[in-house]
Parts: C-alpha cells; sequence; structure tokens
C-alpha cells in the first residue's frame, strides 16, 4: 500500500502543474481558500477539523488525506482528530466509517497515533 503522504505529494505536484495552466482561476480559489482558514470567530485548527469531517463525507481521498494533515500542523491532537472523524461517521454512517482508515494510516505516518 502506498504512503499516504507519498499520495498526497503526487496530488500537489500535479496540482501545482494544474495551477500552472490556469494561474488566474487558481489566484483567485489559492486566495479564497486562505482567507477561509484564517483565524476568525472559529479557529484556524478548528477549520480544519470541519473540513476533516466533510472530505470524510463526500469520500475524497486528497481531501481526507489534507485535511488530517494540515488539521494536526494546526495544532490538532489525535484525540481531537477521532472526534472530528467521530461527527464525520455518525453524519455519515458506513461511507464515512469506510473512509476513515486513511486518518489513521496519515496518523501513523505523521507519528501521533
Amino acid at each position: 500500500m502506498q504512503s499516504q503522504l507519498e499520495l498526497l505529494d503526487e496530488i500537489i505536484e500535479c496540482t501545482t502543474k494544474f495551477k500552472q495552466e490556469l494561474p488566474g482561476a487558481m489566484a483567485a480559489h489559492t486566495a479564497f481558500t486562505d482567507e477561509v482558514y484564517k483565524d476568525g470567530a472559529l479557529s484556524h485548527k478548528v477549520k480544519r477539523l470541519i473540513a476533516l469531517g466533510i472530505a470524510l463525507r463526500a469520500g475524497c481521498t486528497g481531501c481526507i488525506v489534507y485535511q488530517t494533515k494540515m488539521a494536526v500542523e494546526a495544532g490538532a491532537t489525535k484525540a481531537e482528530v477521532l472526534e472530528a472523524v467521530s461527527v464525520a461517521i455518525a453524519m455519515g454512517g458506513t461511507p464515512a466509517t469506510s473512509w476513515s482508515w486513511r486518518v489513521v494510516k496519515v496518523l501513523e505516518e505523521l507519528g501521533k497515533w
């Protein structure tokens, strides 16, 4: 099985190529997401945990891996990440449960498990 962090690196590499072809559109998207994830009424960390829950519900592989990594980098603990996963499972049922293994793998690869 491929490392989840290596998979993320591949996704980022391909996304970078895509951004080079549509720099204006992608710059607008990047500016928007940078603004969204800033500390506000909700902290950056909480926003990343929310995004992780949504990614699990959506079943988006790249999003799950990326948001798990970003949540940890924002200071989320293993317990906080797992609680966010549990909320996603409560809302998303079996589909969210079936994607949760990726979170475990990322936490293991980051040395957080």
